[in-house]
């Protein structure tokens, strides 16, 4: 069994503030499939490469199941099926996105949830045609860490999920602030969103793995290229929840600021995001300054996914979709706020191919209000 330290880590437990504004929490990730050389890439691709509209639109097509009990992470699977892990009960469910039926495939052993920790992302191995390997980004006693199981679709419900293989650990832990989205690049790398667990030094220290994205090899080793060579891509990081890559290779983040501004960041290897010294945008060259920025009352970002030219952000606090349309890096209109209060706070949203986009709301984390049905995964068709 694999088991790769985190260097100088320090695993200290916060207490106060959370994933919501003057807080934080994590999102969903789009994958990104290359073309083959000497091909020009399809319609939709060669359209995201472009600015897209001013205005978009979203659609609910249909709410798919209903009645997850803090639902976090979601890996859509090839073969059909919707994987959702549950935050607080440490459990992965399948869920079958045509009918809604619901099937608890397993446990992941030594989740500790509390606060904002539990088990949290997920992420299918790059392989998983030939492995089958599902990734799982988790609070334990001591620490946060990722593990890989096998998962097994013959075997009986409750039994399809493998022994557990240690592929990190180390990333400090804390009340609130512990990141965990975890999302294969299109490098077929292991990117991993961090919190710096309220203790906000470890943000801007490169030796410690809290505040972070790391991006690491299938097996949990620092990834070849990386630019401090060990596990850190880039860092100043509050928590980061939500990881996306566009049509063009492109990595962006969402991230929760504290009581001023959330942000959305082109991520850049080597990159300093300036927490604890900047919160939003910054006139110091040594900082990379986010996209966009939002008061905190109308985002607390949790995932993103990228679509139809557009970054689309899933907030808690906010209670809203947002759609960010870009020309590169750079907005190339306004941003625009959709199903704003009308499913409650929103925790995950993914890409699923075709102007679409699965949706998980957030009602049943402790800081919402669960009404009739929540949590739920609902079907847009977004543009």
């Amino acid at each position: 069994m694999t088991a790769v330290l985190a260097a100088a880590t320090l695993l200290l437990t916060a207490g106060c503030s959370s994933d919501d504004g003057g807080s934080s929490d994590g999102g969903g990730s789009t994958p990104w499939v290359s073309p083959k050389p000497g091909t020009s890439p399809p319609p939709s691709e060669r359209a995201a490469e472009e600015a897209p509209p001013a205005k978009g639109s979203v659609k609910v097509v249909r709410t798919v199941t209903e009645g997850l009990k803090t639902p976090w992470g979601l890996a859509p699977l090839p073969e059909g099926g919707l994987l959702v892990s549950s935050r607080d009960e440490g459990t992965i469910t399948l869920v079958d996105e045509k009918t809604g039926k619901k099937t608890e495939v397993g446990s992941v052993p030594g989740v500790a949830p509390g606060g904002e920790g539990g088990l949290m992302g997920l992420a299918l191995s790059p392989t998983y045609a030939s492995d089958h390997m599902v990734y799982a980004y988790f609070t334990s006693d001591s620490d946060n860490r990722i593990v890989r199981m096998q998962y097994d679709a013959k075997r009986p419900a409750g039994e399809r999920l493998g022994a557990p293989d240690t592929v990190f650990r180390g990333i400090p832990k804390g009340t609130n602030h512990n990141g965990g989205r975890i999302a294969f690049g299109p490098d077929k790398m292991l990117y991993v969103g961090t919190g710096e667990t309220y203790v906000t030094e470890l943000a801007q220290d490169k030796k410690s793995t809290g505040g972070k994205i790391l991006r690491l090899t299938p097996e949990g080793e620092p990834a070849p290229g990386n630019p401090f060579d060990s596990p850190v891509y880039s860092y100043g990081h509050r928590n980061v929840q939500g990881l996306a890559w566009d049509s063009k290779q492109r990595l962006f983040a969402s991230e929760f600021g504290q009581d001023t501004w959330d942000e959305l960041n082109h991520i850049k290897p080597g990159g300093n995001y300036g927490w604890p010294d900047v919160e939003g945008r910054s006139d110091d060259s040594k900082y990379e300054s986010p996209i966009d920025q939002w008061s905190t009352d109308e985002a607390s970002p949790s995932g993103i996914a990228y679509a139809e030219g557009s970054v689309w952000m899933a907030g808690l606090r906010g209670k809203r979709l947002w759609r960010i349309p870009l020309k590169g890096t750079e907005e190339s209109a306004k941003p625009q706020a959709f199903l704003e209060e009308k499913y409650g706070r929103l925790r995950t949203v993914v890409s699923a191919g075709g102007g679409k986009l699965w949706l998980v709301t957030s009602e049943t984390d402790g800081r919402g209000t669960p009404g009739s049905g929540d949590d739920r995964i609902l079907e847009l068709e977004v543009k």
